[in-house]
């Protein structure tokens, strides 16, 4: 099982992540959305598309831009649509 961790709080767990250039994401069913709030940040990546932005609020902090998603990923990233990946000191693993 794996889990992401912010805070002390567990914002995901499964069993069922995809490991892209190094990160775990999360199906979205996996993730507790009540610790999200959405974030107008966005980013490009070349092959995987636009990745939009959560913040994680846990815990009585708020983690800017901690987790990200692409909603509409390029065909070669097809893997990881309706998955969050997080960073910014969230524990994977």
């Amino acid at each position: 099982m794996v889990k992401a961790v912010w805070n002390g709080v567990t914002i995901a767990e499964s069993n069922d992540t995809v490991v892209v250039e190094g990160n775990h994401y999360f199906p979205r069913a996996s993730v507790d959305a009540a610790l999200l709030t959405d974030s107008a940040t966005t980013s490009v990546c070349p092959w995987k598309g636009t990745a939009r932005y959560h913040n994680i609020v846990a815990g009585g902090a708020t983690n800017v831009d901690a987790a990200w998603y692409y909603p509409d990923p390029k065909p070669a990233a097809g893997e990881i649509r309706d998955r969050i990946a997080f960073w910014k000191g969230v524990q994977v693993g």
